[in-house]
Formats: structure tokens, sequence, C-alpha cells
């Protein structure tokens, strides 16, 4: 479903070159959920924009389903969760989907009950009708993951889900992630909250400079080294400095 090769991003700051995102290579096959793990400043969210479209690369290829990122073909298969959902603030939740239904070009009668829909599986359907400006950070997450399911995507990209979210709140993504999963759905996304991404990930890699250190399912890598994904990810970032 997803495959990026050899993926490098550089940024200019002055009269320097940063490499952020560094020779990355990595597949995600369909219905998997695929975590993106690492420290701040590890290329998390770049590597994340990059794969929805809203960075390009300097070298290397992202495919969505076949097609290059950023192309119309592979935007229509994709759901996108910003680490810092923005909108409308002056729109009532129902509106805000209401728009981007327009937007995908959704016949208006199956959006009525799609939204009825994703309002009621991210607890919102009793904000439905309350202004954007008067939400929590968590009813801010619910409703930035309900827009990133308006087009029945193939590939959901969440950049820092989680974050945010109380334990109530985390419980329900994982579990409204998990049920995604069953549908059919992939799920790539990237966190810091490491006991979540070994409870509902099937693969994980670990990112520090831009390239990935350790790659694999959460299972093997605790089995083959002994130690948490916690531990695991301290000791192979520590060795990398």
């Amino acid at each position: 479903m997803l495959t990026i090769r050899n993926l490098t991003k550089q940024f200019y700051q002055r009269t320097d070159e940063v490499t952020v995102v560094n020779n990355l290579s990595l597949t995600v096959k369909k219905g998997q959920v695929f975590g993106l793990i690492g420290p701040n400043g590890a290329g998390k969210t770049t590597t994340v924009k990059l794969i929805a479209g809203l960075l390009f690369a300097d070298k290397g290829r992202i495919t969505i389903g076949g097609f290059p990122a950023g192309s119309l073909e592979a935007k229509r298969k994709i759901g996108f969760m910003n680490e810092n959902p923005q909108f409308y603030y002056h729109l009532k939740a129902r509106e805000v989907l209401e728009f981007v239904a327009d937007l995908f070009e959704i016949d208006k009668e199956l959006a009525s009950k799609k939204i009825k829909a994703l309002l009621k599986e991210v607890g919102l359907q009793d904000a439905a009708e309350l202004a954007v400006r008067k939400f929590s950070k968590g009813m801010h997450q619910r409703l930035a993951f309900a827009v990133a399911q308006i087009n029945d995507p193939e590939l959901l990209i969440l950049d820092e889900p989680l974050d945010g979210l109380d334990p109530l709140g985390r419980l329900d993504f994982k579990q409204m992630i998990l049920k995604l999963k069953k549908s059919g759905a992939t799920i790539f996304f990237s966190s810091h909250i490491l006991s979540d991404v070994e409870e509902i990930c099937d693969e994980v890699a670990i990112l520090h400079k831009g390239r990935i250190i350790a790659q694999g399912a959460p299972k093997a890598l605790v089995k083959s080294s002994k130690q948490s994904l916690e531990e695991l990810f301290v000791r192979s970032i520590r060795n990398e400095i």
C-alpha cells in the first residue's frame, strides 16, 4: 500500500543544509498498522508530510497504492490527520465535515449519513452543533480523526494522533484504529507513546536523525532484545548519540 525508497529531505537554515530525512526506505503492507517512533526532531512529522504530499522530497520516491505521493490519484486513497489540526473556528463540527465532504465531491445525502455515523464513532454526536472554537484539545483530535475518514481512505496517515488525549481518549482511539484495520484499512502513524505503539502496531520503525535504526514487529523486537520496547528505544537512540 505504501512504499518509500531512498527518501531524502533537506531544509536550509541560513547558509547550512539540514538533512531531516536521510535515505529512508520502508514498506507498509495493505491492512497493516505501522508505527513510526522517534525522539523530538527525528524527522517523523516531515516523513508524514512527505507521504501526505504536503512536502516534496529532494531525493527518492513514495508511492501509495502504486501512485506517486502528492498525485491526485494518491490523494484520493488517503486520509490525513495533522499533529495540530486547525479548523475554521466559527464552523460547527457537522459543518466542518460537510465542508470536507464537498471537497471530495461526496453526494450530499450520502455525506449526511457518513457524517452522522462518523460523529457517533468518534464520540462527538452530542457536539455536532457546537462551534469548533469551544472544543477542547481532545475534541479537536476526535474531529480531525473523523475528517480523515470522510472519504473512506485506503491509507490513513496520522501524525501523533494520541497526543494530548486523556487515558479514556487514548483507549477510544486505539479501539477505533483496530476497528479500521479489521475493515481492511491501512494505518501509518507517528507517535512517541511507546506503550500504545507496542499494543496496536503490526510493525514499528525507530527513526533517529532521519534514519531508521531499528524495525520489525514489536513482539519480535522485544523478544530478540529481551527488553521492553521502551528500553530498546532508549538504548538504540543512546547508541546513536
